[in-house]
């Protein structure tokens, strides 16, 4: 089968799209959790610096930083095109374009959660009902990851899908664990309290990586081991080196598999990322500087999608055959 540019581009987004809005509930839902202190003001703040928002948010909503307010922009403003409003509506545009490639039940199944999205309304993005909302947007979207995996056929379409997917993923990590280690904590004086512990099980819950941690880690939670087992652990599914060594080896299977000649530029930066995230460790990374370090992975990945789009997303993927 030959997939055309416009097909594999729209099946990438389409992915991202969904895993960003999971991503962005599982953040919204540990910074409500976050924010039940006396610094709520400044917490939630965070959020909109980690996805470098602020000119934005001013324009929509002025110097107000509420709870309210960033819910409300992260959730149901469909002014912004990172809400999670947005990102379903995105993806079920991208899905109308696929209808001949995806299944059946992968539409339907979008279909009835970009029109539930669609109910909600400025009374239901407080912080009261965030974190019920948060769990179903959270469920939706594993439903229909659960979906693709179990009904999409295993083409092209499937390796730009899980490409797609796995950056985003990988990409929204760093930022999970950047929203905790560089804006909570005051001062060095707060590591290891009862506040610091709580908010680092809190940031384990969001990325679904509690139990897993635990039973790497029985005897405790810290700072550093948190922050690594979310960076650079090689079987939790979330990680960010999970993330990338998966999708370093899907594209090497996906240009063997279909003799394509693009993908070598963003191979070449997977390879690299690979070697970063395996060569270093959690202690290394938090002296030089983890918001640093975080930075680089996000520019990284922003340029392995470039690379992508360049090599597969501006012509018929046909014309890139030839030679591995």
């Amino acid at each position: 089968m030959i997939l055309l540019a416009r097909y594999a581009e729209c099946i990438f987004w389409f992915a991202r799209y969904v895993e960003r809005a999971e991503n962005l509930a599982r953040i919204l839902d540990v910074q409500e959790t976050f924010s039940r202190d006396n610094r709520g003001q400044q917490n939630w703040l965070s959020v909109i610096q980690i996805n470098a928002d602020e000119e934005r948010f001013k324009e929509a909503y002025g110097e107000e930083i509420s709870a309210e307010t960033v819910i409300r922009f992260y959730l149901t403003d469909m002014k912004n095109p990172s809400s999670i409003q947005s990102s379903i509506r995105a993806a079920r545009e991208n899905a109308r374009t696929l209808r001949p490639l995806i299944s059946t039940e992968m539409w339907s199944q979008l279909n009835i959660f970009y029109n539930r999205l669609r109910e909600l309304t400025e009374a239901d993005a407080t912080p009261h009902r965030l974190p019920q909302l948060c769990v179903w947007i959270k469920e939706a979207c594993q439903a229909h990851t659960g979906i693709t995996e179990g009904t999409f056929y295993r083409d092209q379409g499937w390796y730009f899908y899980q490409l797609g997917r796995l950056i985003e993923r990988a990409d929204q990590t760093t930022r999970i664990v950047d929203i905790k280690y560089h804006h909570l904590l005051p001062s060095v004086a707060d590591v290891g309290s009862p506040v610091d512990v709580a908010q680092w099980n809190a940031l384990l819950r969001s990325a679904a990586g509690y139990h897993a941690y635990r039973r790497k880690h029985p005897s405790g939670m810290k700072a550093e081991t948190v922050a690594g087992f979310l960076l650079l652990d090689d079987f939790f599914p979330r990680s960010v080196r999970s993330c990338v060594q998966e999708a370093d080896r899907l594209l090497l299977e996906m240009r063997t598999r279909f003799n394509l000649r693009g993908g070598g530029a963003a191979l070449e930066t997977l390879d690299e990322l690979r070697a970063v995230l395996g060569g270093k460790s959690i202690r290394d990374i938090v002296r030089a500087g983890l918001h640093e370090f975080n930075d680089m992975i996000q520019m990284q990945l922003g340029g392995v999608t470039n690379d992508l789009a360049h090599d597969f997303f501006g012509g018929a993927l046909q014309d890139l055959a030839g030679a591995a």
